[in-house]
Parts: C-alpha cells; structure tokens; sequence
C-alpha cells in the first residue's frame, strides 16, 4: 500500500512539473511545454543504447514491451494533464502522418529488396566489397537508402562470409549506402522527402549537396578500401572450390516492383488532388493514402510472385523490420512533444538551440545549422528534424531554394549525412544491423558504434563543414 502511494505521488510531482500553467487539451503549445516532456523520448533511447548490453537476452525478447512501456510514460500523464482526447489525437497524428506512411515504404523496399537474390561466386576481396559499397552508394538516391541497403547488404554479408573481420564492412556499408549515398535526391532519404513534399524542387539537391556527397562518400571509399586491405591481410586464406558458379539472379520480378514503389513515392510528391481527410484533428492527403495502399498491395505481390528460392537464397526474415517496427513506434510517439518545443524556436524550452544557428541580427548561421540538425538527427529521427530545422529557417522554399540555399544545403546535408552516426539516426541502420546480426556478425553495441563514428565521421564533417557551410 505505502509503495502504491509512493507511486502515485512520484507521478503527480512529474505531471506538476511538466504540466504548463494552463493546458488546453485543444493544442499543443510548445511554448509552455516544460522539457520534462522529453523524458519519455531519453528513455526510449537510453534503453536502445544500455539495456543491449546489460541485459542482451532480455532486450531481445521483450523490447517491444520496453517500447510500449516508454510511449505508455509518455501518453498516461499527457492524458492526465490535456485530458484524453488530446492524448489520442496525438497519437492518432503520430500514427498517420508519421509512422504508418513510414513503416509501410520501409516494409514495401525490405519485402522486395529482399527478394532479390544475387547467386554465384563472390569472393570478398578488398575491390570486390568496395565496388559493392560504391554501387550501392549510387543506388541509394535512385532507390533510396532502405532498398539499396536491402538489396546489397546480404551479398556483401555472404561474399565475406568465410571472413573473421566483417564488422568494420557492415559499419562502411551503415555510412555510405544507408545513409550519405542517398543524399541527391528526395527518393533517397525521409528528410529529404519531406522538403520535396513542402515545396524544394526534385533536384534542388542533385545540384547544391553533388560536391560535399562526392567529397565525404570518396573519403569513405578510400578509407574502407585501406582499412579492407589491412584486415584481409590478415586472414587466413580459405581454399575454394575450383568449379565456379556463374552470377545470376533470383527474383527478377522484384525489379519491376522496385520500380513501382519508386514512382508511387515520387506521384505521392507530384499529384496534389487537394482532397484531404480529417482523422481526429490529422488531415490525411488522398495521394498519401492512395501511395500507402498501392505500397501494401506491391508488398504482397512480391511475397506472391517471388520464388521461394530467392528469400532462402538471402535467408529472408522478418526479424529486422519487426525490431524497426516495434522501436520507432516508441520514438515516433515520445518524440512529439520534443518536436513540438522544437518548433517554438526562441519561445520553447530549447530556445538555446535557437540562439545557436542565428546571429545577433536574426540571420542564419549556415555551419551551426548543418551541426545542430546533424546533431539531432544522430539521436532524433532525422525526418522530423529536418522539418524542425526547415521551418526554423523560414519554411518558404522558393525562398530557401534561392536566398537561403546555402542554409537549406546546410539543413539537408547534416540530416542526411549524420544520421550515420547513431544506429537510430536512420532506419536502415538498424535493419542492416539486425540482418547482420542474424547472419552471425557481432556487431558493435550503441556506443562502441558511436565510437566508430566518432573517429571515423566526426573529423570528415568537422572539415565538410569547414569547406561547404
């Protein structure tokens, strides 16, 4: 009894503090928000980053429920404080504008990449696996991050499979193919798309982010192609089969339906009926739920017209998407009252991030705006951010494609470009981590993972920064 008491005061005191002075149950003013409200969100995140390591085989069976429990401590007191309705609206937007567009896309390219398989010899030298994260590099904005990671992380798994020093491959292949490769068009990355849905032309960013792209992923490329050098080196050479088994591919079909989730996204972007439905205060656009629909239907025709032998081929399972599923539902959630403060600017509780990126006469600081939206995408999603940071700096594309292009190159570079330095900087991240973890390789923890980024991009952005913004 005394503990439930206890309990019960410990919730009150949170929800007095984080409560405004007068909440209206009507809208979330972000101006009035206490930062409290992120603690939520921090949970999540420091549970995805420690419990891995304290408790390994805990966190893999249960962190659905970990997820569920951090967005429930986050719902209960918002529900207490702006009343019910205001709670469920804010998930129900959270839901429908964010991550159920979201996790459909990623599901439509991690079923149908996945259903591509490459079969034949390939023997993982040094040249073979950079050429298969270049290719992949360039793929990225064609296809996106996701598909090309799908699509090119299992070969590269298994062509280096008879390999003892793959880790550093998978990291290599996190930071150009799942996230700087596909930093040249709105196909490539959500942030991205989000700018190409509010206005920036489709290849704004093929022009202003070619010469920083080309400059960080040929960087990269030549470091993982020494440092692949130094490991195979040292390993111990494997006799192989004389009879060589030609390239083919299994599951052609999977070509056309990458294809097809291409153009939906890209007609999702380019056909604006102006018909829109209001779902408890979210107003859902037709072209989103026609694009959305057609995803779900071009994910079960690959699941139909894909050969079984092609999924066995690239040991196909659902383990990935589901981990991805199951966490960024928990971010997504706790992440809307940060993102809410966020975007009061100068008047919310982060206001000091405000100050940063502007200078005494109000105008933009192009190098602390690629530091502050990289810096947050490394730790928040990076598509929301994006949208902060593009309406912090005025919101009008024309304007922002012209006058501010350099800060809008800015924003766009330190979201793309940075969310390689989290595994939940970006999505594919975690799904790449999750297949090679399911293939055998002991990938690195969240910071032993920060730890390569901290050595390996920190000091390439430090001089990206120095020589674009």
């Amino acid at each position: 009894m005394n503990m439930s008491v206890t309990i019960r005061r410990l919730w009150q005191a949170l929800l007095l503090a984080a409560l405004p002075l007068s909440a209206s149950a009507a809208t979330l003013d972000g101006a009035t928000l206490s930062p409290l409200w992120a603690l939520p969100f921090a949970g999540i995140l420091l549970s995805i980053a420690i419990v891995p390591l304290i408790a390994p085989h805990a966190w893999h069976s249960h962190f659905g429920k970990i997820s569920a429990g951090w967005a429930l401590v986050f719902l209960v007191p918002f529900a207490l404080g702006f009343g019910t309705q205001a709670a469920f609206a804010t998930f129900v937007h959270a839901m429908l504008e964010e991550y159920v567009p979201f996790i459909i896309l990623l599901t439509a390219l991690f079923t149908v990449a996945g259903g591509i398989c490459l079969h034949g010899d390939l023997h993982g030298s040094p040249r073979l696996n950079t050429g298969l994260l270049a290719l992949g590099t360039v793929l990225a904005s064609i296809m996106g991050t996701t598909g090309a990671a799908m699509l090119l992380i299992r070969p590269l798994l298994r062509a280096n499979e008879h390999c003892k020093h793959v880790v550093h491959r998978v990291v290599f292949f996190i930071f150009l193919v799942a996230n700087a490769g596909g930093a040249l068009s709105p196909l490539g990355d959500p942030p991205l798309f989000l700018g190409f849905l509010n206005g920036v032309s489709f290849f704004w960013t093929t022009v202003h982010l070619a010469v920083p792209t080309l400059f960080i992923c040929v960087v990269l490329l030549a470091l993982f192609y020494a440092l692949d050098r130094y490991y195979y080196t040292k390993e111990e050479v494997v006799q192989r089969s004389e009879v060589k088994t030609p390239l083919s591919v299994d599951g052609k079909i999977n070509f056309v339906l990458l294809a097809a989730v291409v153009a939906l996204v890209l007609m999702s972007g380019l056909w604006k009926p102006g018909i829109e439905f209001d779902v408890f205060g979210t107003h859902v656009a037709l072209q989103n739920v026609v694009r959305d629909v057609l995803l779900v239907v071009v994910t079960l025709l690959s699941l139909l017209l894909t050969p079984k032998s092609a999924r066995a081929g690239n040991a196909f399972n659902w383990a990935p998407i589901e981990e991805v599923a199951k966490l960024f539902a928990a971010i997504f959630i706790t992440i809307a009252p940060v993102i809410v403060i966020l975007r009061a600017g100068a008047h919310g509780a982060f206001a000091g991030i405000v100050h940063l990126v502007t200078d005494s006469s109000g105008k933009p600081i192009d190098i602390a705006y690629f530091w502050a939206t990289g810096l947050l995408s490394s730790f928040l999603d990076n598509a929301p951010t994006y949208l902060v940071f593009f309406n912090l700096a005025g919101g009008d594309a024309p304007t922002l494609m012209t006058a501010g292009a350099s800060t809008l190159a800015a924003i766009s570079a330190g979201a793309v470009f940075m969310g390689a330095n989290s595994y939940i900087g970006n999505a594919p991240n975690f799904m790449v981590k999750a297949i090679a973890e399911s293939r055998g390789v002991v990938m690195p923890g969240f910071f032993a993972y920060l730890g390569w980024s901290t050595v390996v991009l920190l000091p390439l952005f430090l001089i990206t920064g120095w020589l674009f913004f």
